[in-house]
């Protein structure tokens, strides 16, 4: 697809908050780095972390080869608080495993449908990422799967845990939806299908897992989505994460990805 002038703005909205929330939930989820419940599951978290940041890279570097934007250094490292385009799902502390392994169920159950579809998209770098990207993902969902299927049948404790954290990490994930004011041309434009369709798939995944799981899904149309971080409203842990995030960078600003 060739890049008109008036489709420009509506895809770079678009990559900014997908590499945003990529590039935070990666740092989030590295920090169960040396603390996880397993050896494994250190492992297992650090990976995914490391595939989110190198997803982000990807998406920072499209921005700037194709739409004109800084490089991927500036655009991670130097921009300030309220340019970041994030949910506030991804900046919420990685509090107990229970948490942060919910956060991550719906996270990459959204991601993996969003790349799925991206896969043919008009914006061809982005349909070409996709496509590579969308084979990580897989197993991010099936680490997922693994995990919230075991807990939720180990105990009445543990599913009763995994309950809350659903519970309270909900209104959050409905935030990943939050639409953007670009939605009709992104769809006109066959760039992205847009976010209410994107919601409505990824509800039917949800129940028909959590189902399975014997954990209940909780009713959207009861809850208020935590909505702002498109539009650069954050939590107040977002940027506490950033200035540490780019504490190494400040020192060295050669240092790589």
């Amino acid at each position: 697809m060739e890049i008109q002038k008036d489709n420009q703005q509506a895809i770079k909205e678009l990559l900014y908050k997908m590499a945003d929330d990529a590039l935070i939930i990666g740092h989030r989820n590295s920090e169960w780095t040396g603390l996880g419940p397993t050896i494994e599951e250190d492992i297992a978290f650090s990976s995914m972390a490391q595939d989110k940041i190198g997803h982000a890279y990807q998406l920072y570097l499209i921005l700037h080869e194709h739409l004109g934007e800084a490089n991927p250094d500036v655009l991670g490292f130097q921009r300030a608080t309220k340019d970041f385009k994030c949910c506030q799902l991804v900046e919420l502390p990685i509090g107990e495993y229970d948490f942060s392994l919910i956060r991550h169920l719906l996270f990459d159950y959204a991601e993996a449908l969003r790349y799925e579809a991206l896969m043919n998209s008009s914006f061809e770098p982005l349909a070409q990422l996709s496509a590579k990207i969308r084979g990580e993902i897989k197993y991010h969902i099936f680490h997922a799967d693994v995990w919230v299927k075991q807990l939720a049948r180990a105990t009445e404790e543990a599913k009763a845990r995994l309950q809350t954290a659903l519970n309270e990490a909900f209104p959050y994930a409905l935030g990943i939806f939050e639409e953007g004011e670009f939605e009709a041309e992104l769809q006109a434009k066959n760039i992205f299908m847009g976010e209410k369709a994107l919601q409505e798939q990824w509800l039917q995944n949800l129940q028909s897992f959590l189902q399975k799981a014997g954990l209940n899904l909780p009713d959207s149309t009861s809850i208020t989505p935590v909505y702002g971080g498109r539009k650069g409203f954050h939590s107040e842990y977002l940027h506490p994460l950033l200035q540490e995030m780019t504490e190494v960078h400040k020192v060295d600003e050669s240092a790589e990805w």
